[in-house]
């Protein structure tokens, strides 16, 4: 699968979820909490950060 196709099945899935009620009532639950969403806010740069790295190792310095 290439990369482009990789990225559109993560942005559709993205969508997705982020229509479901439950998740839409948790992020805004995290929103009024400054210590929860300093929290979500950390963990999510982590996850964005090692997923570029498994990108990196996976396709490698080709796409530039």
């Amino acid at each position: 699968m290439s990369a482009m196709r990789v990225a559109v099945v993560v942005l559709g899935a993205a969508i997705t979820v982020s229509r479901n009620p439950a998740i839409r009532a948790g992020v805004r639950a995290v929103m009024t909490n400054d210590k929860a969403r300093d929290t979500a806010i950390h963990f999510t740069r982590r996850a964005a950060y090692t997923a570029g790295v498994a990108a990196r190792h996976i396709v490698g310095r080709r796409i530039q």
